[in-house]
């Protein structure tokens, strides 16, 4: 499971900062909730499908009518019944996660980072009931992304997945999944931006990724959110949530409102192939051809990255880049991380060239004209 050297070179960040005030803000995975151990809650925490906007009745009037209830709660009902069951809760033996059913086959879309280094799970639908065995397909850490299999499919009823292309921002959108373990849990928000590219935090549990093209979000993501089911009123699933902010100014508490998912274009195009061919086999994101490393400046700070290797027939080769040289900017835009030479690429496409601002030992700073490659998906 897992990404080239390259990929895993370029993606080696801890975390990435956002434009913002002060420190800015930086992100972190809505990762797994809880433990196999615990027990988990059945009462959702976000509204339900029974949920209604009456107040209590007014003192002196106990027999007072509930409202009618009007056309968005109606509508909230609705998608809420509508997608709720095809969202599930997948358990490992590190915690939890959400996933969302993809086909009647069995096959369950969720994070990377959910899945972890396990290859067996147990699933449990949002109605409860007996937990079902489970086993990984493949997952596809340099996008987030994995698919597990059910081994009994009956009864599983699969999303509707949409165009996240259409997206605009200002749609009302609901989160839906497991946070801290309270299963078929609902929140709600609105798409605050689009086209984000976010890099999250690896480390144990978390492979990190380079997500381009995100959604930013107002409907809250906790821990226990990842890989389930970003939705529209029309019971569409438009993304995966998988990234919060947090802000180091109040000590990496998370930032309210701001959370990221992956767009549901990108979530169906990496399904498909892992459900086809057992992996991505085509990643349509873009290499130099080069295995790399940040450099350290004498004050601590992040100063550009060094090319450890140089990979044969590569653009970066035929340009004549060579080990030792540092790549200080691509396309004009600062890479003095590893982490942000992977968010620029991510920006790029296999197949363009991309200008490449070098620091050579010699003191020269030349600059190359790389022809972009595609990253092997593992």
């Amino acid at each position: 499971m897992g990404g080239s050297t390259t990929g895993a070179a370029l993606l080696a960040a801890a975390v990435m900062t956002l434009a913002g005030c002060g420190q800015g803000l930086q992100l972190q995975t809505a990762g797994t909730a809880g433990s196999p151990g615990a027990p988990t809650p059945g009462a959702s925490a976000g509204p339900s499908a029974g949920a209604s906007s009456a107040g209590a009745s007014p003192r002196g009037s106990p027999t007072a009518p509930a409202p009618v209830p009007d056309a968005l709660e109606d509508a909230y009902e609705r998608t809420i019944a509508s997608v709720l069951p095809s969202i599930v809760q997948i358990t490992t033996g590190d915690g939890l996660g959400s996933g969302i059913v993809y086909d009647t086959a069995g096959h369950i879309i969720t994070n990377a980072h959910v899945v972890g280094a396990a290859k067996s799970f147990k699933v449990t639908l949002a109605n409860g009931g007996t937990p079902r065995t489970a086993r990984l397909v493949d997952s596809f850490e340099l996008g987030d992304l994995a698919v597990i299999k059910v081994d009994d499919p009956a009864g599983l009823k699969p999303a509707v997945f949409g165009d996240s292309a259409r997206l605009r921002v200002g749609e009302i959108v609901m989160a839906m999944g497991n946070p801290l373990g309270l299963s078929g849990s609902v929140t709600e928000g609105i798409i605050s931006a689009l086209g984000r590219t976010v890099t999250e935090p690896g480390g144990e549990g978390s492979p990190g990724a380079t997500i381009s093209g995100a959604i930013q979000t107002s409907a809250p993501i906790n821990p226990g959110n990842s890989g389930g089911a970003l939705v529209n009123l029309r019971g569409e699933v438009v993304g995966v949530p998988t990234l919060t902010a947090v802000n180091p100014e109040l000590g990496n508490a998370q930032a309210p409102g701001i959370g990221f998912a992956i767009p549901a274009n990108t979530v169906k195009d990496v399904a498909a192939q892992i459900i086809k061919d057992g992996r991505v086999t085509n990643t349509r994101r873009a290499a130099l051809g080069v295995v790399v490393r940040t450099v350290i400046d004498m004050n601590g700070q992040p100063a550009g990255v060094s090319v450890v290797r140089v990979q044969r027939n590569s653009g970066a080769e035929r340009a004549g880049l060579t080990a030792g040289d540092l790549i200080v900017s691509v396309d004009g835009m600062p890479t003095p991380s590893t982490q942000e030479l992977s968010s620029v690429l991510a920006q790029l496409r296999p197949g363009q060239d991309a200008k490449v601002e070098l620091l050579r030992a010699d003191g020269s700073t030349p600059t190359v004209v790389v022809p972009l490659e595609e990253l092997p998906g593992g």
